[in-house]
């Protein structure tokens, strides 16, 4: 049970913090993050899909649904992050925040999160123990 608590608290933290990073994307004028996309050397395209897997991924992770799968997503959007934009400024003033989100991500994508989780209630109920949660 406090496995599963624990669970419940990565998901849903995960969820608002790239849930709000990716409405800040879209309220700030997603073109100009496409700009700087652009500026950094990536395809200013992939802004739209950076903000939608932020705001749908986040909703997602909140309410329960796609946990390995989206958390999966986040784990490599994270990665790209600290690889191409974050690395440069260092541990401290850089990438360590990300490195967190990074290990929570992981965590969820492997162990998944069914507690108050909108799979659990539609798809797993009959399942004590399901893989793709």
């Amino acid at each position: 049970m406090k496995n599963d608590i624990g669970a419940l608290i990565l998901r849903v933290t995960l969820g608002i913090i790239f849930l709000s990073h990716g409405l800040v994307k879209f309220q700030g004028g997603i073109e100009n993050i496409a700009g700087w996309f652009e500026s950094i050397g990536l395809p200013g395209f992939m802004a739209y899909g950076v903000g939608l897997l932020e705001v749908i991924g986040g909703i997602a992770l909140i309410v329960g649904l796609g946990t390995r799968v989206i958390s999966g997503l986040f784990a490599l959007l994270l990665l790209g992050a600290i690889i191409k934009v974050k690395f440069a400024a260092g541990f401290l003033d850089g990438y360590a925040y990300d490195v967190v989100l990074l290990a929570i991500a992981i965590h969820l994508s492997l162990n998944g999160a069914r507690f108050f989780s909108l799979y659990q209630s539609f798809f797993a109920k009959n399942n004590d123990i399901n893989i793709n949660s």
